[in-house]
């Protein structure tokens, strides 16, 4: 028979992501219902080696669902990616009575879950990230919040662009992942999105479509640049001194990992954190929830760590067909 669950530990590790709150909370709250205790572990991994841990209760996670960022606060946590770090935290975790840990973060972090089950700890994934590259799953708590913080910034840097006629560099995140830019440059109308995927670094067919389309009487021309091309200052002086069109750039930059979480990140993420509380219940370890097709399910940590995803091929094919003018 499976042990059983008496106390479950949360933390978030790694980038905040809009809803991680949402998903605090769930843990939480279900985990009592359930008749198990919850302890907090504050700052990721770095807190549960510095044994920075709380006792939670209803009350804890009363009024975060819309709050953006953690209240657990995050961080990253060299020592920890080290066997000796993971031991050590394997020991903190029985010391404190922990018998199941929800680890909310990404790649990384669900790679430090993977550790811990591995020295008798249970552990429960959810993704945690903004840039929705984490592969077994369509989704990842902060997502839909990101894209439409920066859909709404985009929407005013064109309003101002249309009226003195220029051309506005937009970059968003995602270093190694091109889905925030990809989904704001269908999303805001782009003239241009440039993708770490696809780029192929040809500025002058970016700079020849400027001005063509100048040239058919368009007056403004955004382009929606991905933090893994970057550079978007020196492309917009660049790009002014080839097109003689006043070019500017904005970096979106962290504005898009904070604010007020949307519905979906709510809810979802409440899905999410009630889902974990019941498979560690059950006895499961070493899981990461997703959502696939419309349902919420649950993977191997190393079947998970072991897929791979790309940006899909239609969405972006279809991006090429909606920029021509």
């Amino acid at each position: 028979m499976a042990k059983e669950i008496k106390t479950i530990g949360v933390l978030t590790s790694g980038g905040d992501a809009p809803g991680m709150n949402a998903a605090v909370r769930a843990v939480v709250r279900t985990a009592i219902a359930e008749g198990i205790q919850v302890k907090g572990i504050m700052r990721g991994y770095a807190g549960l080696l510095e044994e920075e841990i709380k006792d939670m209760d209803s009350f804890s996670v009363a009024d975060i669902i819309n709050r953006g960022g953690t209240i657990l606060y995050t961080a990253r946590c060299a020592a920890f990616m080290e066997k000796e770090g993971q031991k050590l935290g394997a020991e903190v975790c029985r010391k404190h009575g922990i018998d199941g840990l929800v680890i909310i973060g990404g790649d990384g972090s669900f790679r430090g879950a993977k550790a811990l089950a591995d020295l008798g700890i249970n552990t429960i994934g959810i993704p945690g990230t903004i840039d929705l590259d984490i592969a077994c799953t369509d989704y990842t708590i902060g997502f839909d919040t990101a894209i439409n913080t920066a859909i709404n910034a985009i929407d005013k840097i064109r309003d101002t662009s249309t009226s003195h006629e220029r051309v506005s560099i937009v970059e968003v995140m995602g270093r190694h992942a091109g889905y925030i830019a990809l989904w704001c440059g269908i999303g805001s109308g782009a003239e241009d999105i440039l993708l770490p995927e696809t780029y192929d670094h040809d500025e002058q067919r970016v700079i020849d479509q400027i001005v063509e389309h100048r040239k058919k009487g368009k007056r403004h021309h955004i382009i929606i640049n991905a933090e893994g091309i970057g550079h978007s200052v020196s492309m917009a002086a660049r790009i002014e001194a080839a097109t003689g069109i006043e070019t500017r750039a904005t970096i979106l930059g962290h504005m898009q990992r904070g604010g007020m979480p949307s519905c979906k990140d709510r809810v979802y993420a409440s899905i999410m954190g009630a889902k974990a509380v019941h498979l560690l219940k059950e006895g499961k370890s070493k899981r990461i929830i997703a959502y696939r097709k419309g349902e919420f399910l649950d993977y191997d940590i190393e079947e998970a760590l072991a897929m791979e995803k790309s940006l899909p091929e239609e969405y972006v094919a279809i991006s090429r067909n909606l920029i021509r003018f």
